[in-house]
C-alpha cells in the first residue's frame, strides 16, 4: 500500500479532496449537520481514511502523532480563543440533545477530515517541491473550499467572509503543523470551532465583528509563530 500510495500519491489527494467536497456539499444540502446520516457518512469517510494512512505506515508523515516537548510548544494555548468565537454572541440552545450530538460527531469529523486532507494530504505532497507554494496551496484550497455553501442555501456576504477567515485560519494551521510536525493541535481546535457553531446565535454586527477577528488574528499569530519558532525536527 505504501509503495501503491508513493507511486500514485498526487491523484489519490486530488480525488479524495474532490470527493470529500463533494460528499460534503451533498450532505449539507440534503441533511445538514443535525441529522444522523450526516454523522454516519462523515465518519465512515474518516475510518477510511484513517485505515488508508495506517496501511501506508504514514501516521507520524501526516502529523497523527502527539507534540515531543510540549512546553516549547505554548503557543497552542491561543487556539482555544479562536474556538470560542463562536460564543461571543452568547450560548443558543435551539437544537434537541440528539441534533446537537449528531452536529458534534459530524464536526468532529469534518475537522479531522479538512485537516488530514488540506494539511496533510496536500500540503505534504506539495512540501517536496516548494515549502512556500505548499502553505499557500493548502491555505487557499481550504478557504476556497468553503464557496460550496453557496450551493446548499449560505448568503454570499457571510460566504465570502468565511472563506476569507478559512484561508487565514488555514495558513495558521499549516504553519503549526509545519513547525511542530503534529497535526493534532489543528484537528481538536477545527473540531472545536466546527461543533460550537451551532450555539452562536445569529447577530449580523457580530458576523462581521468576528470575521474580522478571525481573518487578522490569525494571520498575525502565523506570522509570529514562523519567526519564533524553530520547527520540531524529531516526531513521536
Amino acid at each position: 500500500m505504501k509503495k501503491i500510495f508513493e507511486k500514485h500519491e498526487t491523484m489519490l489527494v486530488i480525488g479524495l479532496i474532490i470527493l470529500y467536497l463533494v460528499m460534503n456539499s451533498f450532505c449539507l444540502k440534503n441533511f445538514g449537520t443535525t441529522d444522523y446520516r450526516s454523522a454516519i457518512i462523515n465518519t465512515l469517510f474518516s475510518v477510511a481514511i484513517i485505515c488508508l494512512i495506517v496501511s501506508a505506515k504514514r501516521t507520524s508523515y501526516y502529523g497523527l502523532n502527539g507534540v515531543r516537548d510540549l512546553k516549547k510548544y505554548l503557543y497552542f494555548l491561543p487556539l482555544l480563543l479562536l474556538a470560542s468565537v463562536n460564543l461571543w454572541n452568547g450560548i443558543h440552545m435551539d437544537n434537541t440533545i440528539q441534533e446537537i450530538l449528531f452536529h458534534v460527531i459530524t464536526m468532529i469529523n469534518v475537522g479531522f477530515l479538512e485537516e488530514i486532507l488540506f494539511r496533510g494530504f496536500l500540503f505534504k505532497m506539495m512540501e517536496k517541491d516548494s515549502l512556500k507554494i505548499a502553505m499557500i496551496v493548502s491555505a487557499l484550497t481550504f478557504g476556497i473550499g468553503h464557496i460550496i455553501n453557496l450551493f446548499t442555501g449560505a448568503e454570499f456576504i457571510p460566504t465570502l467572509l468565511q472563506v476569507c477567515y478559512a484561508t487565514s485560519i488555514g495558513f495558521l494551521f499549516v504553519v503549526i503543523f509545519y513547525k511542530s510536525k503534529s497535526l493534532v493541535p489543528c484537528i481538536v481546535t477545527h473540531a472545536l470551532i466546527n461543533v460550537l457553531s451551532i450555539f452562536n446565535g445569529e447577530n449580523e454586527k457580530f458576523l462581521y465583528a468576528g470575521s474580522i477577528f478571525l481573518i487578522i488574528v490569525p494571520a498575525i499569530y502565523a506570522i509570529y509563530i514562523w519567526k519564533t519558532t524553530k520547527e520540531n525536527s524529531e516526531s513521536v
